[in-house]
């Protein structure tokens, strides 16, 4: 059975544009710096941005560690979202590998952090205290359902960052979704920011990697960090292929992930037993209606009998994405899937 698989965009496979460019490409050892497809990507990167340098690394979480570690020093701490990436789903690793302090403060519902909060965060000079070092932001924000955050309050972040002389990362694993929606170039949301990281395994469509950019001296930094890590790859300019195709042919295409999830929101929307909650780029949140009479394993299983696969956020919550393998058919398909799982049992 072949699955409609809206659990995350993260189950996205390379399109045969990446599979022919990474067949093809010319690789060399990284560690040396010397792979040119490599080269290229980090560059390409930097230059989209609009930052001096980037990193190539195996994955978003490691690209956030590399950047924390880079930014802060052993009992340090970084003031981010109780619904942070980072402080949620990362293993604790600024803390466990770099003893960084994390010190959260109420995400709001449009995933932002109130300027009063952060401000109020910000420790004074004690020897009692940690010392306040980071400010790290998530744009798109997953937990807070997929919202993207603004240019004109990533700004106020990072100015409030800069009179305080601390630095400030982005989480933008999904920032490609997030300057799709807000119809602004990407620089427009990170330009002011000392780093920032993206995926390309995700809704780019990438198989792997992310990037890490930020000013050149950062970066060099960042190079040792992710060696410590063991992030340092040789031949890497092979995955790193499908990552140039990812930022040369799958961004401007976001925006019919963005259609399509509004359309699976509004369809949801009138299902008898959905209790529709939020919808903003290519995520989709609902609740499964305490009426259904289905425990959440009976739903999923139902679900996943006729082709469909989602993932459980928590409670009776759910979350739907959208991607490039999800077409407007899936859409309809899907929703008449939900009609009949629940209708069934009525």
């Amino acid at each position: 059975m072949e699955f409609m698989d809206y659990r995350s965009d993260t189950v996205t496979q390379p399109t045969p544009e990446m599979r022919e460019a990474m067949a093809k490409a010319h690789v060399g050892d990284d560690v040396y710096g010397e792979d040119p497809t490599i080269n290229h990507l980090q560059q390409m990167s930097a230059e989209m941005t609009g930052m001096q340098d980037a990193l190539f690394l195996p994955s978003g979480t490691m690209g956030n560690l590399t950047a924390i570690l880079a930014h802060c020093g052993r009992g340090d701490e970084v003031i981010e979202g109780h619904l942070a990436h980072t402080f949620l789903y990362e293993a604790g690793g600024m803390a466990a590998l770099g003893g960084v302090h994390p010190h959260t403060i109420p995400n709001q519902p449009d995933g932002t952090l109130a300027l009063k909060d952060i401000q109020e965060a910000i420790r004074e000079d004690d020897p009692h205290s940690p010392i306040t070092s980071l400010i790290s932001i998530e744009n798109t924000h997953n937990r807070c359902g997929g919202v993207s955050l603004t240019p004109k309050y990533t700004h106020q972040v990072c100015m409030l960052a800069k009179e305080n002389g601390l630095r400030m990362h982005i989480d933008g694993a999904r920032i490609f979704n997030a300057a799709v929606d807000q119809g602004v170039d990407v620089r427009k949301l990170v330009n002011s920011a000392d780093s920032i990281t993206f995926c390309l395994s995700k809704g780019l469509a990438a198989p792997v990697g992310s990037v890490l950019c930020g000013s050149t001296e950062f970066i060099q930094r960042a190079h040792r960090i992710r060696k410590q890590l063991g992030g340092g790859m040789r031949q890497a300019g092979i995955i790193a292929a499908a990552g140039i195709v990812a930022l040369q042919t799958m961004v401007e295409r976001l925006s019919d992930d963005h259609r399509r999830a509004k359309n699976l929101a509004q369809g949801l929307a009138n299902i008898k037993g959905i209790d529709f909650d939020v919808q903003n780029t290519n995520m989709v949140y609902f609740n499964l209606s305490e009426e259904v009479p289905l425990s959440v394993e009976q739903f999923i299983e139902g679900l996943k009998k006729r082709g469909l696969l989602l993932g459980l956020d928590h409670g009776r919550r759910f979350r739907m994405v959208t991607h490039v393998w999800i077409s407007d058919q899936d859409i309809q398909q899907a929703l008449q899937v939900m009609t009949d799982t629940i209708n069934t049992i009525r």
